[in-house]
């Protein structure tokens, strides 16, 4: 049964904004009081944080699929809709967040460190808000907006100062277990780890953790084995220590062979060249391995290595070990660039960015692209001609009109406001904005306003009789 994931795709789904409402004011004696129908409520945010508790990503591994609450919808009365509830998935301490292209989103590194990886939807506005001088009861609200739709993959990167790469059965479960708290699987055959193991390791003042990688084998960057799929677990370390076996009973291995070999692997995985390598001659405990140990040390050495002999089952040589692994540790950690206080950047708008883009399809559509118009379309009850104006009259202010008809656009043309697989298409129409042949002055309730004094009644009466009179009068039988 799988205990340990570091690597899922996860689908996540950001709450929907709730709708406004339209409504008008009600009571005795004051039969339309004006308008009164609430905000919708914001849709819930997908958050990712880390949580040093959390080891593993195989919650998600059992269930891919996660969506925050929507946001309710807005009633009579100015009140407003409830938001939607968050949804913060713990993830582990150095997850990785991509894109299905592999374009990396967010590196998640420290405890309580965030990131939205779907936005909730805004809620729509209810008439009251949309009220003004002019338009003073509006029969519309706006819809909410969807929540957005992400399909991510979560990597997980072990974070730890020092890793413990090598052949399988090369001992490195048994070093960690001697060298920190650490109870990884031991036993005597091939690829007994399966899943990097983590410790905490104290050498005098320097406290530093170290993370036992499953064994490597030739061609592990090609997918052999275990090695593609945890070698990213090596590359946030500090320090690369190779074990090598000075004990195998195989006869086509040495421990300069498997030295040649995985650093061959290292180098073909890369991003590894510039992390400082040590080597540990382990299992000196029997004899022929502490005489192989002796042979090979010069020829490390040359190489520039840092070389210790040691023996986990005997506890042989570990205390110098450990205080060698905190001193390079602590020299890494002394050069690294100290964090600066999280600046804001302003990035001021351009000022020819009119905030949207006209194009000219090769089939003479016109589409219309911008954050501001798609969310505008997304908002408008289309079976309202009243909002259907007000969308036209927003386009209109932004300047959509008047881009179309630098672009080439005719009376007739077609006009798409979204991308190819979600666009509202219409024929477009300058000047003409829907509604309002039959709105008058769209969003306007004439039953709304002071009534006229009789005199003024009495006279508007007859100006009409008039006017009737006189179309009778002008007319002429054929």
């Amino acid at each position: 049964m799988t205990t340990f994931v570091d690597r899922v795709e996860l689908h996540v789904a950001a709450g929907n904004g709730g709708h406004g409402c339209a409504s008008v004011h009600r009571e005795k004696f004051k039969p339309l009081g004006g308008p009164d129908g609430g905000n919708g409520g914001r849709g819930g945010d997908v958050i990712l944080t880390v949580d040093q508790s959390v080891t593993t990503l195989l919650d998600y591994h059992h269930s891919p699929h996660r969506k925050a609450t929507n946001g309710k919808p807005g009633e009579g009365g100015n009140r407003s809709g409830k938001d939607g509830q968050d949804l913060v998935l713990p993830v582990p301490d150095g997850t990785v967040v991509l894109d299905g292209a592999g374009n990396v989103l967010a590196d998640l590194v420290g405890q309580g460190t965030t990131y939205i990886a779907a936005q909730g939807g805004r809620g729509g506005l209810g008439n009251a808000a949309l009220s003004s001088a002019r338009r003073k009861a509006p029969g519309f609200a706006l819809l909410g907006v969807p929540g957005d739709l992400q399909d991510i993959v979560l990597e997980l990167k072990t974070v730890a100062d020092v890793a413990l790469v090598g052949y399988p059965s090369a001992g490195k479960s048994s070093l960690i277990s001697v060298l920190s708290a650490a109870k990884p699987k031991i036993a005597d055959y091939p690829f007994t780890t399966l899943v990097p193991n983590l410790g905490v390791v104290t050498a005098g003042e320097t406290v530093y953790t170290i993370a036992d990688v499953p064994g490597l084998i030739p061609g592990a960057s090609q997918g052999k084995g275990l090695g593609l799929e945890f070698l990213r677990h090596v590359e946030r370390c500090s320090v690369l220590v190779h074990i090598l076996d000075t004990a195998t009973l195989e006869s086509d291995r040495d421990p300069l062979s498997d030295l040649d070999i995985i650093e061959a692997e290292l180098r073909e995985y890369g991003g590894l060249d510039n992390r400082p390598r040590m080597v540990v001659l382990n299992k000196i405990d029997v004899p022929d391995g502490k005489d192989l140990a002796e042979m090979v040390r010069p020829d490390l050495e040359a190489r520039g290595y840092q070389v210790f002999a040691v023996s986990a089952v005997a506890h042989i040589g570990l205390k110098e070990l450990s205080f060698a692994l905190a001193d390079v540790v602590a020299k890494s950690r002394a050069a690294k660039p100290k964090e600066e206080a999280t600046r804001i950047v302003i990035r001021p708008k351009a000022v020819d960015d009119a905030g949207f883009t006209v194009t000219r399809e090769e089939d003479g559509l016109f589409r219309v692209r911008g954050e501001k118009p798609e969310r505008w379309v997304r908002q408008t009850d289309f079976s309202n001609d009243e909002a259907v104006g007000y969308l036209a009259d927003r386009l209109n202010r932004l300047g959509v009109e008047e881009k179309l008809m630098k672009t080439g656009a005719r009376s007739g043309d077609g006009v798409a406001i979204g991308p190819e697989d979600n666009a509202v298409v219409f024929d477009w129409e300058p000047t003409v904005m829907a509604g309002a042949e039959m709105l008058g002055r769209r969003g306007e309730d004439h039953r709304l306003e002071e009534p006229r004094p009789a005199t003024q009644r009495r006279r508007d009466r007859q100006a009409e009789r008039d006017e009737a009179t006189q179309e009778f009068d002008d007319f002429e039988p054929f």
